[in-house]
């Protein structure tokens, strides 16, 4: 990585965080050059556009609660990338995010392949970070997976879940695995009561899934993507596994439910769909 350019609406916010950030990097021995603007043409032929602008989530509200003030910021933000950086490839922070990545796609009109959501990493290493606190054993050697929206209809999958590649079924019962799942759904919520904000660990999955594309690092990870018939939806972006690179979505991971797992997936599904139609973007061919 090159340059990193941070741009926000906010006279003077960018350009400390830019210089905080290169005094961070001259440490660690980086050569990436970190600049800050209120200037939206900075961005003008980037590899990679992260975007996270939008209204924060406040103790009591859902994700879905931010849907069409941030819709106008997402999408007047999108028009900004699709005019300076078309070659782009575009990771989304923003909440109700499955929504907002949804809406990205739609206004770049970019390939599928190379707009994506970063939900479903940052879920799975909350559900990971509760199945090793329960039981006492290293967060390494525990493989998690959440699907579904990133919010409160979130699906983890217990049984495609593992710790030291033997199945979660052999540690937990069925009462632990629902307790479980549903502290990962709330636990953002609690922070938010708590600090105002979810910072640390979201920052992380940004960091991994940027890695995944700089490195090309082809790594399977649990993201936002638009679904083309997989899993048998059309017309919507969604969380589920797929391998990420240089080029951006590489291939979707399509994984068999079982009936209560499909259910669930669909009732996720139709909440989306819900939500695109209320800010009037539902794909007319779905």
């Amino acid at each position: 990585m090159d340059d990193i350019n941070l741009i926000d609406i906010v006279e003077g916010l960018p350009q400390g965080e830019a210089l905080d950030l290169s005094h961070m990097a001259s440490k660690l021995g980086s050569d990436v050059k970190v600049r800050g603007s209120n200037d939206f043409s900075s961005m003008k032929d980037s590899n990679l556009v992260i975007i996270t602008a939008g209204l924060a989530r406040k103790p009591g509200m859902t994700r879905m609660d931010l849907l069409n003030k941030n819709f106008e910021i997402v999408k007047g933000i999108c028009e900004k990338v699709k005019d300076y950086t078309p070659k782009a490839k575009i990771l989304m922070v923003t909440n109700p995010l499955d929504v907002m990545t949804y809406v990205a796609l739609k206004v770049t009109g970019f390939d599928k392949s190379k707009v994506f959501g970063m939900g479903g990493l940052l879920d799975s290493s909350r559900f990971a970070q509760f199945i090793s606190q329960h039981l006492g054993i290293s967060r390494k050697s525990i493989q998690a997976l959440v699907i579904g929206e990133h919010g409160e209809n979130m699906l983890p999958l217990i049984r495609y879940s593992s710790i030291g590649g033997i199945p979660l079924t052999f540690f937990l019962k069925e009462e632990e695995r629902r307790k479980i799942m549903e502290l990962t759904v709330k636990v953002a919520a609690e922070v938010i009561a708590l600090k105002g904000a979810t910072v640390h660990a979201p920052a992380f999955a940004v960091a991994k899934m940027v890695e995944a594309v700089v490195k090309d690092t082809k790594e399977v990870l649990p993201l936002s993507t638009y679904l083309e018939g997989e899993y048998g939806v059309k017309g919507i972006c969604i969380g589920v596994p797929a391998i990420l690179g240089k080029e951006g979505v590489e291939r979707i991971i399509e994984l068999e439910l079982n009936s209560e797992e499909r259910s669930i997936f669909n009732r996720v599904v139709e909440t989306i769909r819900r939500a695109i139609r209320e800010i009037g973007y539902e794909d007319p061919l779905h």
